[in-house]
């Protein structure tokens, strides 16, 4: 008795494993074989690889422009404008009013 007493305290732990090990040989079971997947998949698996073999292939050989400052960015440009950092001085305050 002793024994089906030390079962039943731990029913939920063993009814979660047999769960896991029903799931796990059922989907063992049915899911799709590796090979079938590589076949299905194979196209696009090749055009990623080949299309990853391009960018590194341009990355390795496209020269890098000199870093000038006297070029005009007109993006950094905007970015500055639009966070608030303009190029004018402040206006002038005439109006002083006490």
């Amino acid at each position: 008795m002793e024994i089906k007493q030390e079962l039943l305290k731990f029913r939920y732990q063993i009814g979660g494993a047999l769960l896991v090990c029903l799931s796990i040989i059922s989907f063992l079971y049915l899911a799709p074989r590796f090979l079938n997947v590589l076949a299905y998949f194979w196209p696009l698996f090749l055009s990623t690889a080949l299309f990853l073999l391009l960018v590194l292939f341009f990355a390795k050989t496209q020269t890098l422009p000199n870093s000038d400052a006297s070029i005009p960015k007109p993006a950094e440009e905007l970015l500055h404008y639009v966070a608030g950092h303009h190029h004018s001085d402040p206006p002038l305050d005439t109006h002083k009013s006490d």
